[in-house]
């Protein structure tokens, strides 16, 4: 009963802390690390993984709930709710003698049903129907619950254009092909996405043309610089021309390489209107860059691997691994690239492509704390979009869900028999513990927000709550949805731990004794 009793006093302090922070009207948490580093965030995700936590039953608590966004990209908080709920509606039969093994049976028993109801409950969207505004609802619902409406709102169209500039038909949509790139500027307002690319980095010669137009673009993965033999050589020579001639050889290795490059440029650049631009993945020495410079060519070196594959879906073209064949077929298009210098920071925007499968997120604010607060919500706000497109269904949202489910347990409740039905209504209460939370951080009273919904969810109607009135709304019309899967992963993962929580009769310290 003493291990029992500290799983579920420390299930409940976990749920106290993150409880706050549930839906849109949520408040933030400051995380100060030893270092003094400042963080503030109401991201569930963030807060258990930077978090310190002792108690081993609060950290298992704790790593499920992180596992459960890893998976679906949400409900970190929620997970942390319905586990805590599910120990605090437990502990008031185990206080009345009901061993915990007939609880667990029951609340299993309860999962399953609630399980098919979730089925049932899903609002089943054909391909021609995932449009834009049902995507953008979405979108909103998760964004909204990590920062202020108004950059919401804003965010919003960034991340549905970033998918569906992604998605190339059935193909699984690569959430990788979106470069999320951070510059600390202006507000957090002119956040934007750009159909093209943005690189960290920019040309590395002063006489390189700092914005082209109509560019070609060469993305290539070929040393033009001269590099060292893996193996040990030596080279010996008799007089100053000797060497010379040795020195003059290995330029000339480098230098043929660029002129093939500057053939090419020439041959594709008929007119002073268009533009040559190479992004490589390994370097290129300086005698390279200004033989480059002077043909008027912007050079970007040491290029991300990942920006490669980004670079190929955004501009067209194919990356060359050697220069012995290049034709003007390899080459992808851009209407604009151009450079930013930031501070210290250069930034390198590829624009204006025509079909491109890879997008940029740029995010601006005046300070990290804004920055990592945005990104945290994009990357939600993506994996919403894209579990949304998978899933082909939708979830009402603001609470309807667990409503509408509790009603559903307590019902089928009355027809089990035996200890095993005080389970399914521990499940059925500790839904409620969403609804009533929501309620609670929107400033609303919970009892009248909870009968209110009953009231209309006993007339048939699935409700959800409005949290700026508090009263009833419905979900379709006010377009807040849930993710399926990430339901569905919250009532396998939180049950999962909540039961066998319960049946832990004592805790033990691992390892042997020392002799």
């Amino acid at each position: 009963q003493h291990a029992l009793l500290i799983n579920i006093n420390s299930a409940k302090s976990l749920q106290k802390i993150l409880a706050s922070n549930l839906g849109p009207r949520g408040t933030l948490k400051m995380l100060v690390s030893g270092a003094g580093d400042i963080k503030l965030t109401k991201d569930g995700n963030v807060l258990l993984k930077e978090m310190h936590i002792n108690h081993p039953t609060a950290s298992l608590i704790a790593r499920s709930a992180v596992a459960q966004d890893k998976i679906t990209g949400d409900g970190t908080t929620s997970n942390v709710i319905i586990i805590g709920e599910i120990l605090s509606q437990a502990s008031r039969w185990l206080a009345e003698g009901v061993h915990p093994r007939a609880l667990a049976d029951g609340i299993h028993l309860a999962e399953r049903k609630a399980l098919e109801f979730l089925d049932k409950c899903a609002i089943q969207k054909k391909p021609e129907e995932m449009t834009n505004e049902l995507l953008s609802c979405v979108a909103n619902a998760s964004l909204a619950t990590k920062v202020h409406a108004k950059l919401a709102n804003v965010l919003t169209p960034v991340v549905v254009d970033a998918i569906l500039c992604v998605k190339q038909g059935e193909k699984p949509i690569d959430l990788h092909m979106v470069e999320i790139q951070a510059m600390q500027h202006k507000s957090d307002v002119d956040t934007q996405l750009v159909k093209g690319l943005v690189l960290d980095h920019g040309p590395r010669h002063p006489e390189m043309p700092k914005r082209l137009k109509n560019c070609f673009i060469l993305t290539c993965n070929v040393s033009l610089e001269f590099e060292k033999a893996d193996t040990n050589n030596e080279a010996s020579w008799e007089s100053a021309e000797q060497r010379q001639k040795l020195v003059e050889g290995e330029r000339k290795f480098c230098d043929d390489k660029v002129r093939k490059i500057i053939e090419l440029k020439r041959q594709v650049c008929d007119t002073e209107d268009k533009g040559f631009v190479i992004i490589n993945q390994k370097g290129i020495d300086p005698m390279s860059l200004d033989m480059l410079a002077k043909e008027g060519i912007m050079a970007l070196r040491r290029a991300k691997r990942r920006n490669m594959e980004r670079l190929m879906l955004a501009c067209g073209g194919t990356a060359v691994n050697s220069l012995e064949d290049i034709s003007p077929e390899v080459l992808g298009q851009a209407g604009t690239v151009y450079t930013q210098v930031l501070g210290e920071e250069k930034y390198t925007f590829v624009k204006d492509v025509k079909n491109p499968n890879s997008c940029s997120i740029l995010i601006k604010g005046p300070n990290k704390h804004t920055i990592y607060q945005i990104k945290d919500a994009i990357r939600d706000g993506l994996r919403a979009v894209k579990n949304t497109i998978d899933d082909k269904c939708v979830v009402p949202g603001g609470g309807a869900f667990e409503m509408a489910c509790s009603a559903f347990l307590h019902e089928f409740a009355s027809s089990v028999e035996g200890r095993k039905r005080l389970g399914v209504e521990c499940l059925a209460d500790a839904l409620l513990a969403i609804p009533k939370t929501l309620a609670v951080n929107s400033g609303i009273d919970q009892i009248d927000a909870l009968l209110a919904l009953k009231s209309e969810h006993k007339k048939g109607h699935c409700v959800g709550l409005d949290i700026w009135s508090g009263k009833p709304m419905s979900p379709e019309a006010a377009g807040v949805y849930d993710i399926y899967r990430v339901k569905r992963q919250l009532l396998h993962s939180a049950i999962s731990v909540a039961t066998n929580l319960l049946l832990v009769d004592e805790i033990l310290q691992a390892g042997k004794a020392k002799q």
